[in-house]
């Protein structure tokens, strides 16, 4: 407990004495996070804007205008036994027809034509929702599985998925792309930053080099030598994600009341608020790891006498 007080008080001392080294440390380390924290942000952007593309997204199962009720009840009952169906919406004839009014509302000779019909054209139809963008191609199977729909298939006018899966498929692809483009641009500014607070650290260190070598001829152990330097690195790392997270709040409240409108209602500045201590958390951990690796690596060509 004693050797651990007195590396908690050297790597405190160590700190303010190196005030020139830790200040840049520091700043190296509020632009690394800094991105990480941008990333963080923008894949919260990125989800919701995709997933108010997913709930635009479905299959649509559109009947004949003479389906019978007990086709209409059982079609749905099918639809809903499917795996990975989420939900199936009904659309009754009345309420296509009531949508189809006020889309051409405008066009008067597509409202003179529908009116010289006389009677409603429209059949009813179903919106078929997944789990997940992936599971459309299952469900899809499922219905053009032979047998599944039976006799109610005969009362099926048309289905639209053949329109819309390629718009899935590219949808799954550019998630895909996304989540596989952050974790690799997180892995590279990791590194980066590792390099140059490694390089930051190993000068301070050398100033130390002669006052090392003398503490590991008189017997000093390698943690005592060490821990001083970790305990700077833990500092760095805990200031860099404080000045970070502070950072982000007049941000992001700029750039929600910019994009607010665009985004649907979505406030990034709302957004951090509810995550700002899971930010916090993930600066702190990334900070924390990447100085003091540098500085366990800094210090170790110093351990060898």
């Amino acid at each position: 407990m004693q050797l651990f007080k007195r590396i908690i008080t050297a790597g405190l001392n160590g700190f303010y004495r190196n005030r020139t080294i830790s200040i840049s440390s520091i700043f190296i380390l509020v632009v690394t996070l800094s991105i990480i924290a941008s990333i963080f942000l923008f894949k919260a952007v990125f989800n919701s804007s995709v997933d108010q593309i997913k709930s635009k997204v479905d299959i649509s199962i559109y009947l004949k205008n003479d389906s019978s009720d007990a086709t209409i009840i059982s079609v749905k009952q099918k639809l809903l036994s499917i795996q990975n169906v989420k939900e199936v919406n009904f659309i009754s004839k009345d309420d296509t027809l009531k949508n189809f009014r006020e889309q051409y509302k405008n066009d008067t000779a597509t409202i003179k034509a529908l009116e010289e019909i006389g009677t409603n054209p429209f059949g009813a139809s179903y919106q078929v929702k997944a789990n997940d963008t992936n599971d459309y191609n299952g469900i899809m199977e499922k219905i053009n599985e032979e047998g599944f729909l039976a006799d109610d298939k005969k009362d099926i006018d048309k289905i639209n998925y053949v329109d819309i899966k390629d718009s899935i498929d590219k949808l799954n692809k550019i998630i895909t792309w996304f989540n596989s483009f952050g974790f690799v641009m997180i892995i590279i500014f990791a590194v980066m930053s590792l390099l140059i607070v490694y390089n930051t650290v190993r000068l301070a260190i050398f100033t130390f080099k002669d006052e090392i070598s003398v503490m590991k001829l008189v017997g000093a152990s390698d943690m005592y030598i060490r821990g001083p330097f970790i305990v700077e690195s833990i500092i760095y790392g805990l200031v860099a994600s404080v000045i970070t997270t502070a950072l982000f709040y007049p941000v992001t409240k700029y750039i929600a009341a910019k994009t607010i409108d665009f985004f649907g209602g979505y406030s990034v500045h709302q957004y951090y608020l509810d995550n700002a201590l899971s930010l916090f958390l993930m600066l702190a951990g990334a900070g924390i790891v990447v100085a003091s690796i540098s500085s366990i690596l800094a210090v170790r060509k110093y351990l060898s006498v």
